[in-house]
């Protein structure tokens, strides 16, 4: 498939990681070893539809996870017991390091944002002004749309004959086509996207195609409620 883009939005099995702590509302110092795990496998199987290459580092997780958690289902002694043997600890040492660079990342782009706000180059809108219906809202993170892709891609291909179809559309193509369908519509829902043909290589590449333009920022992804439906829809700036 000739899939030129950069996948750099995946940050990496940490982000994951700490995606699912939030998610099923853990501590983070108490991690639900066994569940995680599985949860962690279902995104992997996603990742590997989509870059097999790109699922490596993930993979190293995956195995670190396994360990874990047979280390766990071990009989242990009342002294290994103790929390500096636990065998998640290195995992937890890692996931809050990552959790202090990311929060200290959010604070930097939101205090970017702020400034960029001190010279406008149109009217901002006050909320006041805006249609109830219209009010932003809850943004979407990356995991969210990886777990709405994989659930498309359950539903989608398990009703097909299994059969090898090359896509070689580039993935700028789909993202006109996604670009043109907003300029059409206020916004839509996510699964809208993947109309027929669906075929594999096609779902991938509008998939990607999506990424690129929130990346870009030029679309933005938001719903409603956890695991609701997810609505795409064109940024403000980049509306004509």
């Amino acid at each position: 498939m000739d899939y030129q883009v950069d996948l750099a939005a995946f940050r990496g099995p940490l982000d994951l990681l700490l995606y699912l702590v939030k998610r099923n509302e853990v501590d983070i110092c108490d991690i639900p070893i066994a569940k995680i795990t599985q949860q962690f496998l279902e995104y992997l199987a996603v990742i590997e539809l989509i870059d097999v290459e790109l699922a490596g580092d993930f993979l190293v997780t995956a195995a670190t996870l396994v360990e874990i958690k047979s280390k766990m289902l071990l009989p242990r002694s009342e002294e290994a017991v103790l929390e500096e043997d636990d065998p998640r600890r290195e995992l937890v040492r890692q996931l809050l390091e990552y959790k202090k660079f990311k929060e200290a990342a959010a604070l930097l782009e939101a205090q970017a944002q702020q400034h960029a706000y001190r010279l406008p180059r149109s009217v901002v809108e006050t909320p006041s002004e805006r249609d109830p219906a219209q009010q932003p809202l809850r943004q979407v993170e990356l995991w969210d749309l990886v777990s709405a892709f994989g659930r498309l891609m359950r539903e989608t291909l398990a009703l097909q004959p299994q059969q090898i179809v090359v896509d070689q559309t580039p993935v700028h193509v789909y993202m006109e086509m996604i670009l043109q369908r907003l300029t059409e519509v206020q916004r839509l829902v996510f699964s809208s996207l993947f109309a027929p043909p669906t075929d594999r290589g096609r779902i991938v590449g509008m998939f990607l195609a999506c990424l690129e333009l929130i990346r870009g920022q030029q679309v933005v992804a938001e719903q409603e409620a956890v695991f609701g439906e997810i609505w795409i829809s064109l940024r403000e700036s980049a509306r004509g």
